[in-house]
């Protein structure tokens, strides 16, 4: 509705995780790079934590664009599997054709695949969002993904992506050994206040669909007012722009005020109450 009145040739704050609008701040790059670093050399384990609205499923995201061309991805977004789901599900997305049967014979074709593509230099990421919601048993099945290896190389990296919950499930003495596995771990922090301004800046820009300046579009208090709110939160930041120019068309202001960002700000804290 606002993208005409603002000159945005698409929503600038949207809820998905669309990675064209992936903004490098600090946390994020480095989440990144470690994570391309633990594919390219074949780590195994990488567990990449954060809290909810951090931008985690947006690095994943990321990631998929710039891995190498013989890196094959797997993607699984559906934790409540089982054990034995868990691996049907890699070898469906990873398009083997397999004999349906046990668990263990499963593992055993998953096994022989994966030394196949490591034979022709093809390298498999198996990444798994939302991984707090695993069981133990679930998690205990990834660790044994693991042990399939050859003498040298792993066959499998895998990308565990979770809210907080996850380190803390990992520290289970049940899951010692998996634990003992994670070759690298980051955990992604809120913005700073600088950054949060940068992010929306970046945002507004990367949304542009003409040659306006967005400098000044929020006001300098419509700025602080976002960060007080959200607490750097990336999907509370969106939020509160979306509406606040959302609100901005409505009454036609060619400027974001504290007061807009207020309105919608108590809207949203209302909502959450509800």
């Amino acid at each position: 509705m606002y993208n005409q009145f603002y000159g945005f040739k698409e929503k600038p704050f949207n809820q998905t995780p669309d990675p064209s609008f992936f903004f490098a701040s600090e946390y994020h790059q480095t989440a990144l790079n470690a994570l391309l670093y633990a594919i390219g050399e074949r780590k195994g384990f990488i567990v990449l934590t954060g809290e909810v609205g951090c931008g985690k499923t947006t690095v994943a995201r990321r990631l998929l664009r710039s891995v190498d061309r013989n890196v094959q991805t797997v993607s699984i977004f559906n934790t409540y599997l089982s054990p034995k789901g868990v691996i049907t599900m890699i070898l469906d997305d990873l398009g083997v054709q397999y004999v349906n049967g046990s668990k263990e014979k499963l593992l055993i074709q998953l096994n022989t695949y994966l030394i196949q593509q490591l034979q022709k230099n093809q390298n498999d990421v198996l990444i798994i969002d939302e991984a707090q919601n695993l069981s133990p048993a679930c998690l205990e099945e990834v660790r044994m993904l693991s042990n399939l290896e050859t003498e040298k190389e792993k066959l499998l990296q895998i990308i565990l992506i979770g809210q907080p919950e996850l380190r803390k499930k990992l520290e289970m003495p049940s899951l010692r050994q998996l634990r003992q596995r994670v070759a690298v771990q980051y955990h992604i922090h809120p913005l700073s206040e600088a950054d949060a301004r940068k992010y929306i800046l970046h945002r507004l820009e990367a949304a542009r669909s003409n040659g306006r300046s967005y400098e000044n579009l929020f006001t300098e208090e419509a700025l602080q007012a976002i960060y007080q709110m959200s607490g750097g939160i990336p999907r509370v930041i969106n939020h509160l722009c979306d509406s606040a120019l959302l609100t901005g068309y409505v009454s036609e202001a060619q400027q974001i005020s504290r007061d807009m960002i207020k309105e919608v700000g108590d809207e949203l804290l209302y909502a959450q109450k509800a």
